[in-house]
């Protein structure tokens, strides 16, 4: 017999999205941030302690932003989770009907569906509405402190990229070698997080080096005018 093998990633959502948007964040924010004060006649020393300021600003807000969103998230989870027991317990015949016709609507007939709903329920009833009734699984459900640390970390390791370009890069040429490094490291940022999602490469990495490029260069067009005024 042959073997058939299918690979999903859809259980790397949770984790994938918050490390691609906080390594994402980080570059494109410090990047911008350097690029902004550069434009308005900044010095090396000027720049590093903004970007340093950025850095630490920007993961500390990354976490807590993450936290209380996906607290929140699963805050509403628990709250309907909760509902849903109730319902179990005052009325599991309607709660039978309704996850019947759940079933019913995505294509089983009204008998196979009643009975799968039965078995369904006899087995553990509270999580079969929560997955189909409600659509939480053990993939989707909120986890705030993975998301909190993972936004935070990836952050950090972003906004590193640009920082050490300001280092390494010569006081004339300091604007154009962070921004080139910057959006380089937004193409490898793209296609390495749409590699491990499945996704379309070329689509990932020509979107976050897009965005990453319009930051960029509406906040050196805001540090030119501002640094030229002042």
């Amino acid at each position: 017999m042959s073997q058939h093998a299918e690979v999903h990633y859809v259980n790397r959502a949770g984790w994938l999205r918050a490390a691609v948007l906080g390594a994402n964040d980080g570059i494109i924010s410090t990047a911008s941030l350097i690029v902004g004060i550069a434009a308005a006649a900044g010095g090396r020393s000027e720049i590093l302690t903004a970007a340093l300021a950025g850095w630490a600003a920007g993961a500390m807000a990354m976490a807590a932003g993450e936290y209380v969103s996906v607290s929140s998230q699963g805050d509403l989870e628990s709250a309907d989770i909760e509902r849903e027991r109730r319902a179990l317990v005052a009325s599991p015949e309607e709660e039978l009907l309704e996850l019947a016709k759940i079933y019913e609507q995505r294509g089983l007939s009204p008998v196979f569906a009643k009975e799968v709903a039965k078995q369904l329920m006899a087995k553990n009833a509270l999580a079969a509405h929560a997955r189909d009734e409600l659509g939480i699984s053990e993939i989707t459900t909120a986890r705030p402190v993975q998301a909190a640390l993972t936004s935070a970390a990836s952050f950090s390791i972003g906004a590193v990229m640009p920082l050490l370009m300001v280092v390494v890069s010569p006081a004339s040429a300091l604007v154009m070698m962070v921004s080139a490094a910057s959006l380089g490291f937004l193409a490898l940022l793209g296609a390495i997080g749409a590699r491990v999602g499945g996704a379309n490469v070329l689509r990932a990495t020509a979107r976050v080096t897009f965005w990453g490029a319009f930051a960029m260069a509406l906040t050196a067009g805001i540090g030119k005018l501002f640094g030229t005024v002042i």
